[in-house]
């Protein structure tokens, strides 16, 4: 049975959580787009989503207190990876420390194909301080249960309080109207057959 109500409030991530987070949004995003296109194998794309999430969010966001999470009777269900105005973890220092790790799991081969797909990416990025949502996640057993909504909630005040808009991209159709919901709306359709197909959104502030 889902868990209802004993859901904790959000809270910055630590780095005691990062197996935790990467096992929420490896469990939440095995079966996404992105992730089918990284790694086509079946039957070892959930292991390979996880360690990937478990890169991004140790080597990135929550070593700069850019991550939060719910739990739910002490276990990590949701987790959120944000990227403030000031910039975040898709720079130089993060890609030297990331990249032993990512190179045995993408394949050297598909690095390039990562670069040029994030760098078409960063064309759709407002010009304008912004935070930038890189991941949501809520594992699948907590789902409707809330706590994708409070941790979206908790960074859109946040958001709102610095005055700024709040910029997402996702490659499931499905997770748009849940986000038109919150004000987001689709500013950019990626469609090339070479990357997975992406929605980029755009809420805008509140000043």
């Amino acid at each position: 049975m889902p868990p209802t109500s004993t859901a904790e409030a959000v809270r910055t991530a630590t780095m005691n959580d990062v197996p935790g987070v990467a096992r929420v949004l490896g469990r939440a995003f095995a079966n996404d787009p992105l992730p089918r296109w990284l790694f086509p194998d079946d039957d070892t794309r959930m292991a390979r989503t996880v360690r990937l999430s478990a890169v991004v969010a140790g080597f990135g966001h929550i070593p700069r207190a850019d991550a939060s999470v719910v739990e739910t009777g002490g276990v990590i269900r949701g987790a959120a990876l944000w990227e403030p105005p000031e910039g975040g973890p898709e720079d130089a220092s993060f890609l030297l420390r990331a990249l032993p790790h990512l190179v045995p799991l993408i394949g050297l081969s598909r690095i390039p194909d990562l670069v040029r797909y994030f760098g078409e990416l960063a064309h759709s990025r407002p010009e304008e301080p912004h935070w930038y949502l890189a991941l949501l996640g809520t594992d699948p057993v907590a789902r409707g249960t809330g706590v994708g909504s409070r941790l979206l909630r908790a960074g859109l005040a946040r958001a709102d309080a610095d005055g700024l808009p709040v910029y997402l991209e996702t490659m499931n159709s499905a997770n748009l109207g849940y986000y038109e919901r919150f004000d987001f709306r689709v500013v950019r359709v990626l469609n090339d057959a070479r990357y997975p197909s992406t929605y980029c959104l755009l809420r805008g502030s509140s000043a």
